[in-house]
């Protein structure tokens, strides 16, 4: 009987995998912005990173450098992307704000939300989107449906 765990230890059944034009400055990045800690960095033979994997809280975050030639892109050759990762945090002023500090843009300010989250979204430097909230009161799925009417109208 095999030992070998079908998801690794320290993995989470969906990571994200990010494609980013300059993989080792975005790792550098992370490490400002959101703490990450490096797990590991496989070169290829052309000096771009072809795999890396951060730990941002308890979830890893996969890298890879752009290889168009494969169809590998980042959001900055997309002109865009539309996936934004989400990041729950003990303290979304203070990540926020680091993460700005490092380099990140704001694309919408923290603010206080109807759903019950103390929320704000970045991009950053790569093109990335990235959601960062603190969970601040309980909402009802009840309340969030009738406040929803009246936010997103």
């Amino acid at each position: 009987m095999s030992t070998i765990k079908p998801v690794p230890e320290g993995m989470h059944t969906v990571t994200p995998h990010l494609v980013c034009a300059g993989a080792a400055e975005a790792i550098e990045f992370y490490k400002k912005a959101f703490n990450a800690e490096e797990l590991m960095r496989v070169p290829g033979s052309q000096g771009k990173l072809i795999h890396a994997c951060v730990r941002i809280g308890d979830s890893s975050v996969m890298l890879v450098d752009e290889f168009p030639e494969m169809e590998c892109v980042s959001p900055k050759s997309l002109n865009g992307t539309p996936v934004t990762i989400h990041l729950q945090v003990e303290d979304v002023d203070a990540v926020f704000n680091q993460a700005v500090k490092a380099g990140a843009k704001v694309k919408m300010p923290v603010d206080d939300m109807f759903w019950g989250d103390r929320y704000g979204v970045l991009e950053d430097p790569f093109g990335h989107a990235w959601s960062v909230a603190s969970h601040v009161r309980d909402v009802s799925p009840e309340e969030i449906a009738k406040a929803a009417q009246t936010e997103c109208a």
